[in-house]
């Protein structure tokens, strides 16, 4: 499955989820701003980054860049998010259908990727487990 097709299924994936949570979803036409779906809470906007996880083998865990990727023929670039980007980055792993929702401070504070572990065999979590599941911070 190609990285597109995956956000794609990421971003429906979340819509769904949000809906489940009586979230009134909102969803900008092309894919040109910095943020792929909006709630509507209390008459406030809050602009949602959605991005798919996928597991590193060798690493055992999942990863998820925090970086815009634009690409085009040639070449793909890379850029950091600001955190005028959007407000909450959700980080969706597909395959166990769990949610990371993260502030953009926090998500735009990693390096270039953030480490999700669900083994529980790991002696230290890593600190993204803190947002894992953490639907209330959009309230």
């Amino acid at each position: 499955m190609d990285t597109k097709l995956k956000s794609d299924i990421a971003e429906l994936t979340v819509a769904k989820e949000l809906l489940s949570r009586k979230c009134n979803v909102l969803t900008p036409i092309g894919d040109r701003l910095a943020y792929d779906l909006a709630i509507d809470v209390e008459g406030k906007l809050i602009r949602l980054q959605i991005k798919a996880a996928w597991y590193n083998k060798s690493k055992k865990m999942y990863l998820v860049d925090n970086r815009r990727t634009r690409t085009n023929r040639r070449e793909m670039k890379r850029k950091k998010y600001t955190s005028c980007d959007f407000d909450f980055a959700i980080i969706a792993i597909l395959e166990l259908n769990i949610f990371y929702i993260m502030p953009v401070d926090i998500f735009t504070s990693y390096a270039s990727s953030i480490a999700l572990v669900e083994d529980k065999k790991r002696q230290r979590a890593p600190r993204s487990v803190e947002y894992r599941e953490m639907w209330s911070l959009l309230k």
